[in-house]
């Protein structure tokens, strides 16, 4: 029977190599305390869209149900992540009069000025998905974080708006939807994960998290507290994998093993006399290859990836405000010297981001490739809390998304 209490919180996390879900229960001083882990190789997802439904529904029930078999109970709704090219970014402006009642600004204020920041022209086939204020301006005065209780006659609000392509949220949610669970909201990934790996400081005096992915790698720049800006680049985990099945004339699967077991992107991390064994295809005798080959493959595409986010962050005039530095995570951060790849790009500190702030199952989820999925535990509970984001779906809501999920399946 499906638990309905408010205190659990679950997180899934739907990437193109991995599944992952996470059960996250509200304990008695308040702390969110994991109690449930499933993670599962991922099929039908390719960049963050889906490329076949079926098996889609099949990964995600397997990593549902795992999660469910450690928490000891089914759940009912997740907060699930979306990412993929299909997303963009921007910031906006959005500008009202107070009303000349009392000059007091109300919750109704806030709201009116956020719809305002929100209008935006929007073609048919993308809808908003994050409006996230940045900041509140009273009759000029900046900096603001909540105006409610203030006098003012104009009120204004800086905000980083989150779009999305509409046929491919739908899609990740009918695949949700048909493994059985309701959509309890949907999250940008990078901004997930940076609720489990970056500080308040850190946002505060300008930091990057990237999270290099399978299908792609993702970007967000914290600036004064707040996000100012989010972009998707198209090359990451996937790009190592198919330069090394080149590279050295293997099938996929092998260059993967092989990417794990033995890849490195910076030559100071391998001695001269490393070498693997690289197995025989189609009958052929097994090579050796020494891993100092291994990383004159590697070491160019990571080169790219973080030459790609600079640039990026160069185009948009934030380079000269990461005063905390550039924290990487993700599966793709695993990546033996692809740290001091990013020291050398950027030239500014780099540190890898594990995911922070949870109790319970801290060893299990003490990796770079479950930061999205506890921060999302994490992004749900400010949710519900009423944080930076649109409130929860209704309950009514959620039911009807379940029962359609369920029929679907029928």
């Amino acid at each position: 029977m499906a638990i309905k209490k408010e205190k659990y919180l679950v997180g899934l996390d739907i990437g193109t190599h991995k599944v992952c879900t996470v059960i996250g229960e509200v304990n008695q001083i308040g702390e969110v305390e994991v109690i449930g882990v499933g993670i599962t190789e991922s099929q039908g997802l390719r960049r963050g869209v889906v490329v076949n439904l079926e098996a889609a529904v099949n990964t995600i029930r397997a990593s549902v149900e795992e999660a469910e078999l450690m928490a000891g109970f089914e759940i009912e709704a997740a907060f699930v992540g979306v990412a993929g090219a299909h997303i963009k970014g921007i910031n906006s402006k959005g500008v009202i009069p107070v009303p000349a009642k009392d000059r007091v600004i109300t919750r109704n204020d806030v709201n009116r000025v956020l719809e305002a920041a929100s209008a935006i022209s929007l073609p048919g086939d993308r809808k908003i998905l994050h409006t996230i204020p940045q900041e509140y301006i009273v009759d000029g005065q900046e900096g603001i974080l909540d105006p409610v209780g203030m006098c003012g006659t104009r009120l204004e609000a800086n905000v980083h708006i989150v779009t999305a392509l509409t046929t491919s949220i739908q899609n990740v949610a009918n695949c949700v939807n048909r493994a059985g669970l309701a959509v309890e909201g949907t999250i940008l990934e990078q901004i997930a994960a940076s609720e489990a790996v970056l500080s308040p400081d850190e946002k505060e005096l300008g930091v990057a998290i990237i999270d290099i992915g399978g299908g792609t790698t993702d970007l967000a720049i914290f600036r004064g507290g707040s996000i100012c800006h989010s972009a998707v680049l198209p090359s990451a985990g996937d790009h190592f994998t198919r330069d090394i099945a080149v590279g050295i004339r293997t099938n996929i699967k092998e260059a993967e093993r092989i990417k794990k077991e033995y890849g490195c992107a910076h030559p100071s991390l391998v001695k001269e006399d490393e070498t693997f064994e690289v197995p025989g295809i189609g009958g052929r005798k097994p090579r050796v290859i020494s891993r100092k080959s291994l990383v004159e493959i590697i070491q160019p595409r990571a080169e790219e990836i973080m030459n790609l986010v600079s640039l990026e962050i160069k185009r948009v005039g934030y380079h000269r405000s990461l005063n905390s530095g550039v924290v990487l995570t993700g599966g793709g951060a695993l990546l033996p010297g692809i740290l001091e790849v990013a020291e050398e790009v950027f030239q500014l500190p780099v540190r890898l981001g594990m995911p922070q702030g949870v109790s319970g199952l801290i060893d299990v989820v003490k990796s770079p490739i479950y930061s999205t999925a506890v921060g999302l535990i994490l992004y749900g509970r400010k949710r519900r809390e009423g944080g930076e984001v649109s409130p929860a779906p209704r309950l009514w809501d959620r039911v009807l998304s379940r029962l359609k999920g369920l029929f679907s399946e029928i």
